[in-house]
């Protein structure tokens, strides 16, 4: 294989590859070879079948899939050797081709343009770690046991008031006859709860141990029995209980109800997961501190075809004409993502930053727990579609590259209050608002506000990477 680079055009190159027809024809060769051991032909014995029989029968279908596997192998091996990154999918031109031929082809290719990162350890950033005050931790606790009522019962001639726990049994009727769901045994309810069916709880104040009472009540919209709805149904009840609520004593007892070793091991989960409520927002915040400083970083040129393609996705269902007239600003946008998804990738290729399966995995089972009851819907979506695991491995990639950076860049590091750590979420909130409101009033910016916005800092890192350096064939011309 011979390789030369013609027409040098700043990040566009044109590699003029030559192989051969000795090398051509022997990997035809060693196809023909390969086939003649599993073909069958009549009156042939297995293995037996003369080249030329094979050569006229499969000869085009052989040579088009030695072509196709010479051109991947050879201009994959080509742009390796001159150390050529493609910005999107080279074009192949081919110039000579045919048995016992040279094979000629022109590779033209957009190149990715170098980037420098030691600068990356210049950065400086925040980096927050929150202070949790032992009386935030006490009052979450306090919260989580007014949410767990306990109740004990109460003496038999006690009538049951508001916020009473009352068990009962109960049969049914609508017009004087029963339908399905008419009989409840053991139905507990809270008076003053209301979650049963509106006014039910009401009529129950009063009752005591071994009464019966008799409850009207209207059937809702959503009742299963749709000839029902809206009718009025009368519920015989039998009280088998009454029960007085009592302040639930927070010791170690109430801890290891909750999963925790004792009330000591319950106070550190809690503050750890009041700390983990904010750590997440506020690692975003020094993240996108980080990315700002990496869009001020200088990058030469940055390959139009990859600005035409970000473009396109940020003005994603509008309008040609509001296409237009945003087009600057798309452009100015889309140049910052790149060049943001250029260094980052730099950055992890020579740090050697992978993602293995597991962590994808992971991130998965993440996204699981975060839906419950819809476990199998996710697992299905992952499984079905290949492009949004491959999303999911860019985000676990950008985030693995971020931490990478986190540990080389320069921290200044924060210890707050959780009451200072609101007031700078607001504020950062409240800065994302401002630009957003300004780039609303921007004349040439008739989109979605919220939308530009996700864009600007979004780095999309995985559609930088270099891509396979076949995509098509321009023009055959056979000499």
């Amino acid at each position: 294989m011979k390789v030369t680079i013609q027409n040098k055009k700043g990040l566009n190159k044109d590699l003029k590859i030559f192989i051969d027809k000795k090398t051509m024809n022997t990997h035809l060769n060693e196809k023909y070879e390969e086939i003649k051991k599993t073909i069958n032909l009549k009156g042939f014995r297995p293995g037996k079948v003369p080249k030329e029989i094979i050569k006229r029968q499969f000869g085009k279908a052989v040579f088009g899939e030695v072509l196709d596997k010479v051109l991947k192998d050879t201009s994959t091996k080509a742009l390796a050797e001159n150390k050529i990154k493609p910005a999107g999918q080279p074009k192949l031109d081919l110039k000579t081709f045919g048995e016992d031929k040279d094979l000629e082809y022109i590779i033209s290719v957009t190149e990715l343009p170098k980037v420098e990162v030691k600068s990356i350890e210049n950065i400086k950033f925040d980096e927050y770690t929150i202070k949790i005050d032992p009386k935030e931790t006490d009052k979450r606790i306090q919260e989580i046991a007014k949410n767990q009522p306990n109740f004990k019962d109460a003496p038999d001639q006690t009538k049951a008031i508001d916020k009473d726990l009352v068990v009962f049994d109960y049969t049914a009727t609508v017009d004087g006859k029963s339908f399905k769901g008419s009989e409840g045994k053991n139905t507990q309810l809270t008076l003053g709860k209301d979650l049963f069916l509106k006014g039910f709880d009401k009529q129950l104040i009063g009752v005591k141990k071994g009464d019966e009472k008799i409850v009207e009540a209207t059937l809702p919209e959503n009742f299963p029995e749709k000839d029902l709805v809206n009718k009025i149904a009368k519920f015989n009840c039998k009280i088998i209980s009454v029960k007085n609520p009592e302040e639930l004593k927070i010791d170690d007892e109430f801890a290891k109800n909750l999963g925790a070793k004792d009330l000591n091991d319950l106070k550190s989960l809690i503050t750890k997961q009041i700390n983990d409520e904010y750590k997440n927002s506020l690692d975003r915040l020094s993240k996108n501190q980080i990315l700002k400083e990496i869009e001020k970083f200088k990058v030469e040129e940055i390959p139009e075809n990859l600005v035409d393609e970000e473009v396109k996705v940020l003005s994603q269902g509008m309008s040609d004409e509001d296409i237009k007239k945003s087009r600057k600003n798309f452009e100015e946008v889309a140049k910052k993502r790149i060049k943001v998804g250029l260094i980052l990738n730099e950055f992890g290729e020579q740090n050697k930053i992978k993602v293995t399966e597991q962590e994808i995995q992971s991130e998965v089972q993440k996204q699981i727990r975060m839906m419950p009851g819809q476990e199998k819907m996710v697992m299905d979506f992952y499984q079905k579609n290949p492009s949004a695991v491959a999303s999911l491995r860019g985000t676990v990639y950008e985030e693995k590259i971020i931490s990478h950076i986190k540990e080389k860049a320069k921290s200044n590091k924060k210890e707050i209050t959780k009451d200072e750590a609101e007031k700078i979420l607001k504020q950062s909130q409240k800065q994302q608002l401002d630009q957003e409101l300004k780039d609303q009033r921007k004349p040439e910016k008739k989109v979605e506000s919220k939308k530009t916005n996700e864009n600007k800092t979004k780095t999309k890192t995985k559609s930088i990477k270099t891509k396979s350096p076949i995509k098509k064939i321009k023009k055959v011309s056979k000499k």
